[in-house]
């Protein structure tokens, strides 16, 4: 009676422990009275342990325990799952087989968990095997975890046959088949049996499931299917999940419902880093860059930890913004970093400084990064891919390929894009014969650069040919590059053959019919050019209107064709005269005449010196000191006049202009620019 009193009065003291050292003092009660071999107490003390993260001394008091029957080791199994020492889990099950002890169906899930979470199939599938043989094949708790084992181990069908075989499917066996196609990406799987769930059993799902399906949906992009599910979440009274409450945040700021996505963002307290990166990605994603920053910088503010994921988001919303001081100074904040020798965020802080227009910075974290997997140098061809240095670009792939890397998919688009930038057809070429060198499989985008290489430099016959006999269904970017060469060389035939598949793929595309009136246009054929001008009437399409930003002492100045309404326009229009006369007395004859009859050029009524890219220059001289480079970004293709004057300004004004177009970079100085007239 006393030994049963004592294992009352111990085993409530033992529930009601909470540290570490109320249970330092049980144990030695429990040694000084003898019954450190109660296997009662002891199981106990091990879960307890478990509850407060003393993982240690439970294998410590385990170890010491002369004969540990199945309890005792269920509980030092459980303790180490709990605590995400799988490996502690699965060897200390491995033990529990050479000691010949059986076990129980409260055994097996944590054993699985552990094998899930460590995606040991072999080893899950050795457990499944014990499973079957020890006659667990009808317990649900123990297929469950063998459903969540093969899913987390990406072995979603292998989920679905034990899955299938369930007679008892709980809200639990549900719910991890459709988390497990979900994420997967097998996201209509997860939908039908996520509508099966609820149209033939009594199961209510729960937040676990909703979270899938919200996520399935927004890797469908079916913003309103997820909106319907949205308001369920909000009938059962789940809005306060926090996992419901980041995947509503990432499905809404992912469909670009960044508002929204904000406003729940705002009703989390405090918001954990997936909510964080959710909406910083959301922001960046769609056309919120600088509210993306400044999210990024209230983050900091708070000391909030983050991972190569927000940075990467960072990072990209900085490549939006456009801004090269502040691409430097997200730069100068990664390098004091954990991340800095992250071969990701390394990637993308080269693809920043290029697309901000400093080649030379993005070529110094190259350098700089001492794990150059294959993502970093092709970040890099790219980079001098944009800035038309294709000679670069082919000798960085030569040193790759000395080092051992093998090229990828992207690399190839990378060195197509550079050899195509820089008139390099015969390069290109040879390059793309040696995709299958490599195994690698062309995509749409890679016959695009192709096409775009050959009928630029004047190969229309055998760009046409090559896309005849290409293996996939020509797309909008190869037949956009064939009429863009057309209207160059003047093909008219060819050129509407091309436009007339562009109309059939995408009608209501305004730069289509822009091309082909471009084309008429280079020929005289007037009638053929207001022809288009109706067409494009008629669809109610209209041209896009040309606008270019520059940056000044890190701010951005935006300006329109013809704008007037900068504080300093009187300022910017005297130097806009003065460089109109500077240009003259230099010999620039404008094309007056392609410019009034090409609708992809800025509007018809202003003059020449009006063009957005003028006035942005303009602006920048009048802006900074002799000799500071401007930088100026386009949202359309630069046209033949501007081109032709901004080379002759960089030689007057003595300064270097870099100007990002809609296609590529082109860096202006002493009167000549980096593509060599070949855009």
């Amino acid at each position: 009676m006393r030994a049963r009193s004592l294992d009352v009065f111990y085993s409530s003291l033992i529930d009601k422990s909470t540290t570490r050292n109320h249970l330092l003092q049980i144990h030695a009660h429990l040694a000084a009275l003898g019954l450190r071999e109660n296997g009662f107490l002891i199981t106990k003390f091990l879960n307890a342990c478990a509850n407060v993260g003393e993982t240690r001394y439970a294998r410590q008091v385990f170890d010491e325990f002369p004969d540990p029957y199945v309890f005792l080791w269920n509980a030092v199994i459980r303790g180490s799952a709990k605590h995400n020492l799988f490996d502690a889990a699965v060897r200390f099950y491995s033990r529990m087989q050479m000691a010949r002890v059986s076990p129980d169906c409260f055994t097996f899930p944590h054993v699985l968990k552990a094998c899930g979470e460590m995606l040991s199939l072999r080893v899950g599938k050795f457990v499944h095997g014990q499973i079957f043989r020890r006659g667990f094949h009808d317990d649900v708790f123990v297929q469950n975890g063998l459903v969540a084992m093969y899913c987390k181990c990406g072995e979603v069908e292998l989920a679905r046959v034990v899955f299938e075989g369930l007679s008892d499917r709980t809200v639990v066996s549900w719910t991890s088949v459709i988390s497990g196609c979900s994420q997967n990406g097998q996201s209509m799987e997860a939908l039908r049996l996520f509508s099966q769930m609820r149209l033939c059993s009594n199961v209510r799902p729960d937040w676990i499931a909703l979270v899938s399906v919200l996520k399935a949906y927004a890797d469908l992009e079916d913003l309103n299917q997820g909106k319907s599910v949205h308001a369920c979440v909000i009938k059962m009274g789940l809005e306060v999940e926090q996992d419901l409450v980041v995947t509503l945040t990432a499905m809404y700021a992912r469909s670009g419902q960044v508002g929204t996505a904000r406003s729940m963002f705002d009703r989390v307290e405090c918001p954990n880093l997936l909510l964080w990166n959710a909406m910083i990605s959301g922001y960046a994603k769609h056309g919120s860059p600088e509210k993306a920053l400044e999210l990024f910088k209230i983050m900091i503010g708070r000391k909030t930890s983050m991972d190569s994921i927000t940075l990467r988001s960072a990072i990209l919303a900085q490549v939006h913004a456009g801004s090269l001081n502040e691409a430097k100074w997200m730069d100068d904040f990664i390098r004091e970093g954990e991340y800095r020798d992250d071969v990701f965020v390394s990637s993308a802080l080269i693809d920043m400084y290029a697309k901000c227009g400093s080649v030379d910075s993005a070529r110094m974290v190259f350098d700089r990064t001492i794990r150059k997997d294959v993502v970093v140098w092709s970040a890099m061809i790219v980079g001098y891919a944009l800035h038309g240095q294709g000679g670069q670009a082919l000798d960085l792939f030569n040193s790759m390929k000395q080092t051992g890397v093998r090229p990828n998919d992207v690399t190839f688009v990378g060195l197509l894009m550079a050899c195509n930038h820089s008139g390099l057809a015969a390069q290109g070429w040879e390059l793309f014969q040696s995709m299958k060198l490599y195994g690698i499989e062309p995509r749409h985008q890679h016959y695009a650069c192709v096409v775009d290489l050959l009928a630029r430099a004047g190969y229309l016959s055998k760009a046409y040919d090559f896309i005849k006999e290409m293996p996939i269904e020509p797309g909008v970017s190869i037949w956009g590059a064939l009429l863009s060469a057309c209207k160059v060389y003047r093909h008219v035939a060819l050129g509407e053959y091309a436009a007339e598949k562009l109309f059939a793929l995408d009608p209501l595309n305004t730069g289509h019919y822009v091309q082909l009136s471009n084309l008429y246009a280079s020929v005289r054929l007037w009638d053929q050019v207001a022809r288009i001008r109706v067409l494009m009437k008629e669809k109610g399409l209209t041209k896009d209107l040309g606008h270019s930003s520059i940056e000044i002492n890190g701010k951005l100045e935006a300006f329109r064709a013809g704008d007037r309404s900068h504080p300093k326009f009187k300022q910017i229009l005297e130097e806009l005269e003065d460089l109109e006369r500077r240009l003259k007395d230099a010999g620039y004859v404008p094309q007056r005449e392609s410019v009034l009859h090409d609708l992809n050029s800025e509007e018809v009524e202003e003059t020449l010196c009006n063009h957005s890219e003028r006035i942005a220059i303009a602006y920048g001289l009048i802006s900074t000191a002799s000799k500071t480079t401007l930088r100026i970004t386009k949202n359309l293709r630069a046209c033949v006049n501007c081109h032709s004057a901004t080379k002759l300004i960089s030689k007057l004004v003595d300064r270097e202009i870099v100007v990002r177009d809609a296609n590529r970079f082109h860096h202006f100085k002493d009167g000549i620019c980096s593509c060599g007239d070949y855009w």
